[in-house]
């Protein structure tokens, strides 16, 4: 059970951490309150069944796809979220007074990172390489909290790895007993 955490934000290519605890570096920004539903991470793939001729049984199953995503509810009406939310559109503020004009969305490319804390126990995901996909709708209403559901797709590097995940938890490095 996952009872609390942060959602992080920084440029692409920002420095990452290395370890579970160490505090962000300064490129990283909190993204603020999220719902309580949390941060779901799903994983899916496609693949190809190859059959044999003799008696069409499957023999070998190809990966042909696969995707990594995260998906948050941000709470909090703030510059960071609203540029997540509206990628390629940035607020500007002049004299106390701030503008987002809209814009259609293009690539935006970054940095993405969690804490998740249970317990005692410290998760840490980065994603080096990511980008908001989906966004959800916002509903404008006068008993609910305005929201912004964002999901967060995890791309691959050159050696293919989509996330690192750490943890100070020492049964992440212990072998079960036979």
């Amino acid at each position: 059970m996952a009872v609390t955490g942060a959602a992080y934000v920084a440029p692409p290519k920002a420095t990452l951490p290395t370890d579970a605890t160490t505090a962000w570096n300064a490129a990283f920004t909190d993204i603020g309150w999220i719902s309580d539903d949390g941060i779901t991470e799903s994983n899916s793939s496609d693949s190809t069944e190859i059959k044999g001729w003799q008696g069409g049984a499957t023999v070998r199953k190809v990966i042909s796809s696969s995707e990594m995503t995260f998906k948050l509810t941000a709470i909090e009406t703030s510059k960071t979220v609203l540029e997540l939310y509206h990628k390629g559109s940035k607020v500007v503020t002049t004299s106390g007074k701030s503008v987002l004009a809209v814009k259609a969305p293009g690539p935006d490319r970054r940095t993405f990172g969690f804490d998740v804390i249970d317990g005692t126990s410290h998760i840490r995901i980065v994603i080096p390489d990511g980008e908001v996909t989906e966004t959800g709708d916002i509903t404008y209403k006068g008993d609910e909290a305005l929201s912004y559901e964002l999901t967060i797709t995890a791309y691959p590097g050159a050696d293919g790895t989509v996330a690192i995940k750490y943890s100070d938890d020492p049964a992440w490095g212990s072998t079960p007993a036979p």
